[in-house]
């Protein structure tokens, strides 16, 4: 499985994360996000490739079967807001997406099998913006 890459920052705020999903009702959504965060490779903010997926980040992808494409902002569970399509960081398209570079795949499961996603565009990454 090809690495994906995160932000040292990015990092340490998802494992406290993990930790406190851990304790609640939902282990399989801190085991999903932790096992990313185990196959990360973690460089610092200023080293972070401008295609590669950050918290925060707005990113187009594409459903590989139908072709549809989606806009959308990868957020922590507090910023969620499906409405802006700001997609949480435990929701499975989160997390699958998370770390990825453009041109990259994707899948996860949905209750009627499985979608492949590919990793159109990064639209805004705050790390190569400055932000």
């Amino acid at each position: 499985m090809k690495p994906i890459y995160l932000t040292d920052q990015d990092y340490q705020r998802l494992h406290h994360l993990v930790k406190a999903q851990r304790a609640t009702t939902r282990p399989q959504v801190a085991a999903a996000l932790s096992h990313e965060l185990e196959r990360a490779q973690v460089v610092s903010s200023l080293e972070i490739p401008p295609d590669v997926i950050t918290m925060n980040s707005k990113v187009r992808i594409r459903e590989m079967k139908s072709t549809t494409e989606m806009e959308i902002t990868i957020v922590y569970p507090k910023d969620a807001d499906l409405r802006a399509q700001k997609v949480s960081i435990l929701a499975p398209v989160g997390t699958a997406v998370l770390g990825c570079q453009v041109g990259d795949e994707v899948e996860w499961s949905v209750p009627d099998g499985i979608r492949i996603y590919k990793v159109e565009e990064v639209i805004y990454q705050p790390q190569s913006e400055g932000d």
